[in-house]
C-alpha cells in the first residue's frame, strides 16, 4: 500500500488541507518582505559632498553646487567628488577669502568628500547607506549586505534541508521562527556595519527554514489532483508579501523601524505552530506509526470522512512505514548515488541557480524605470498576480517541464529586449521590466512545485535543501552582478538574461511530473525512469517489427 491510498481514505483535499495552507501562509508573506527588504533598507538617496562654508541664506543653491561640484559624463553633478577650489561662474563671485581666479586657471582638480555627505531626506529618513555612509568608494559594501544575507540563506538551506529530514518538519519550523525573531531584533539594534552584516547573515540562515519546509509540508498532505491548485494558491501569499512590503516601506521611512516591522510577525507565527500538523508521510518514513495514525484520523475528522479508529489499521500503516524506511538517515550523497536521481539533482541545481539569479537581479534593481521606489515595488507585486494565473493554467495543460522552461525563456527574452531599448524609450523599458518580473516570478512558483514533485519523500527536504543552496548562491551573486555596469553598461542585463536562458534549456532535461504520484523512495524514482524508457522503446520496436 502506498501513502496516496491512505490519503484517499481520509481526504486528500478538504478543510484540513486548506487550514494547513492558511497556517503556513505567514512564512510565505514574511519571506519576500525580508528577501526584498534591501530595496528600502539599503536604498541610496540623492547625495553630494558636505560642503563647508556654504552661506545659510544663499538664494542660488544650484549655482553654489555647480561652483563646487564637478559634472559626470552624463551631465549630472558628481555625488562623490568636489573641486579643491570653487569655480567661478559667469556674473558670480563664489570663491572664498584667500582664493583668486588665478588659482583656478587650467584644469580644475577634484578630491573625494573629506567631510562626509549630505543626503536628500525627502524619500528616506534613514537607510543603512546614510547611517554608515555606504556610498561612492563604499557602495560595494552596500551591495554586499544582500550578498551576505543570501549567503546565510544558502547555509541555512543546507542545514534545514538535512535536519528537517532527520528531526521533522514541524520542529525545525519552530527553530526557524524563533531564531528569525531573535536575530531580526538584534539586527535592528545594530550599532555598526559589521554587527549589522553578521546579524543579517544569521537572519538569512534562519529564514531559510521557511523556504525549505513550508512547501513540502503542504504538498505531503495533498493528493495528486489538487497539488497544483494548493501550490499556486499558497504562492500567492508571496505576492501578498511583495505588495505589502511596498506599503510598509512607504509608511515607515526609518530602516530600524522597518526592520522591526517585518520581524515582529514571527511572534504570532510561533503560536500558530500549535495547530500545524506534522507530515504523516515523514512520520511513516521514520517508523512513527502511532503518531502518523493520530494525524490521519484528525485529517479524516476535519474533512468529514467517515473513518473510524479501526478503519486505518495499524498493520496497514506498518506496511507503508516498512516500505518507506529505505533511507532512514538521509544524506546529500544519496542525491547522487543512483543515475536518475543524480541527473535530477544536477539539472535542478542549474535551474534553481538561473531562477534565483534572474529573479533577484531584476527585483533588487528598481532604479531607472521612471517611477519612484514605492510605485515600482507595488507594480512588481501587482504583476505577480497574473503570473500565478499563468502558472496555474500552464502546469495543468502543458505540464511542469514546459512551463518551467517557457517562463525562464520569457524572462531571458525580456532581459534581452531591454538591451535594445534606448534611454529615450523609458516607458518601453518599464514595460519590459514588468514583463520580466512576471515571468521570473512564474518561474520561481513553478520551480518550487516542480522540484517538490521530483524528489522522493525520504529525500524531499534534502533535495530541496540542495537546490535552494545553489539557488541562494545565484541570489547572493545577483546584487554583485549589478556592479558589472562599471565594465560595460549592458553587461549586467546580458548576464541575467544569459543565465536565465541556460536554466530554461536545462529544465527541458527534467522528467515531467504532471498527474504523477509523489515518489516515496529512491527505488520509486529509478523505477519511474525505467518505465518511461520502456514506454519510449515500445514504439521503436513496433516500427522495426
Amino acid at each position: 500500500m502506498r501513502f496516496e491510498e491512505l490519503l484517499d481514505q481520509v481526504g486528500g483535499f478538504g478543510p484540513f488541507q486548506l487550514w494547513n495552507v492558511a497556517l503556513l501562509a505567514l512564512p510565505r508573506v514574511l519571506l519576500p518582505m525580508n528577501f526584498l527588504l534591501p530595496i528600502f533598507l539599503a536604498a541610496v538617496p540623492a547625495h553630494c559632498c558636505a560642503l563647508p562654508g556654504a552661506p545659510a541664506n544663499f538664494s542660488h543653491q544650484d549655482a553654489w553646487l555647480e561652483a563646487h561640484l564637478p559634472r559626470e559624463p552624463d551631465g549630472t553633478l558628481s555625488s562623490c567628488l568636489y573641486f579643491n577650489h570653487s569655480q567661478a561662474l559667469p556674473n558670480t563671485t563664489l570663491w572664498g577669502a584667500g582664493q583668486s581666479p588665478g588659482q583656478l586657471e587650467g584644469e580644475p582638480s577634484t578630491m573625494p568628500c573629506p567631510q562626509g555627505w549630505e543626503y536628500d531626506r525627502s524619500e528616506f529618513s534613514s537607510t543603512i547607506a546614510t547611517e554608515w555612509d555606504l556610498v561612492c568608494e563604499q557602495k560595494g559594501l552596500n551591495k554586499a549586505t544582500s550578498t551576505f544575507f543570501f549567503a546565510g540563506v544558502l547555509v541555512g538551506a543546507v542545514a534545514f534541508g538535512y535536519l528537517s529530514d532527520r528531526f521533522g518538519r514541524r520542529r525545525l519550523l519552530l527553530v526557524a521562527y524563533v531564531s528569525s525573531l531573535v536575530l531580526g531584533l538584534v539586527s535592528a539594534a545594530s550599532v555598526s556595519y559589521i554587527m549589522f552584516v553578521i546579524t543579517r547573515t544569521l537572519t538569512g540562515t534562519a529564514l531559510a527554514g521557511f523556504t525549505i519546509i513550508v512547501m513540502p509540508l503542504e504538498l505531503e498532505w495533498l493528493d495528486v489532483e489538487h497539488r497544483t491548485v494548493a501550490g499556486v494558491l499558497s504562492s500567492t501569499f508571496w505576492t501578498g508579501g511583495v505588495t505589502l512590503l511596498a506599503l510598509v516601506g512607504y509608511l515607515i521611512r526609518d530602516w530600524r523601524w522597518l526592520l522591526l516591522a517585518v520581524t515582529l510577525p514571527c511572534a504570532p507565527g510561533i503560536l500558530s505552530l500549535w495547530w500545524v500538523p506534522e507530515s504523516a508521510r515523514w512520520l511513516l518514513t521514520q517508523g512513527c506509526v502511532e503518531e502518523a495514525h493520530r494525524y490521519l484520523l484528525r485529517c479524516a475528522r476535519i474533512n468529514g470522512w467517515p473513518v473510524g479508529e479501526d478503519s486505518l489499521s495499524r498493520e496497514a500503516l506498518s506496511k507503508v512505514a516498512a516500505r518507506e524506511q529505505v533511507v532512514r538517515r538521509p544524506s546529500y550523497l544519496d542525491l547522487f548515488r543512483t543515475p536518475r536521481l543524480r541527473h535530477i539533482s544536477l539539472c535542478c541545481m542549474v535551474m534553481w541557480f538561473g531562477v534565483n539569479f534572474s529573479y533577484y537581479g531584476l527585483s533588487l534593481d528598481v532604479s531607472g524605470l521612471g517611477l519612484n521606489v514605492y510605485q515600482t515595488q507595488l507594480l512588481f507585486g501587482a504583476v505577480e498576480v497574473p503570473s500565478k494565473l499563468l502558472v496555474y493554467l500552464s502546469v495543468r495543460h502543458s505540464g511542469r517541464r514546459l512551463t518551467q522552461a517557457g517562463t525562464l525563456l520569457g524572462a531571458a527574452l525580456a532581459f534581452g529586449a531591454r538591451l535594445l531599448v534606448t534611454s529615450e524609450m523609458g516607458s518601453w523599458s518599464t514595460a519590459l521590466a514588468v514583463m520580466g518580473k512576471g515571468f521570473s516570478e512564474a518561474a520561481f512558483t513553478t520551480a518550487y512545485l516542480f522540484t517538490s514533485e521530483l524528489y522522493p519523500t525520504v529525500l524531499r527536504q534534502t533535495g530541496m535543501g540542495l537546490t535552494a543552496l545553489v539557488g541562494r548562491l545565484g541570489g547572493s551573486l545577483a546584487p554583485l552582478a549589478a556592479l558589472l555596469d562599471g565594465v560595460w553598461l549592458s553587461l549586467p542585463m546580458l548576464t541575467y538574461g544569459g543565465i536565465a536562458l541556460l536554466a530554461a534549456c536545462t529544465a527541458l532535461l527534467l522528467p515531467e511530473t504532471k498527474q504523477a504520484q509523489l515518489p516515496e523512495t529512491i527505488q520509486d524514482v529509478e523505477r519511474s525512469a525505467l518505465s518511461r524508457l520502456q514506454e519510449e522503446e515500445m514504439p521503436m520496436k513496433q516500427i522495426q517489427n
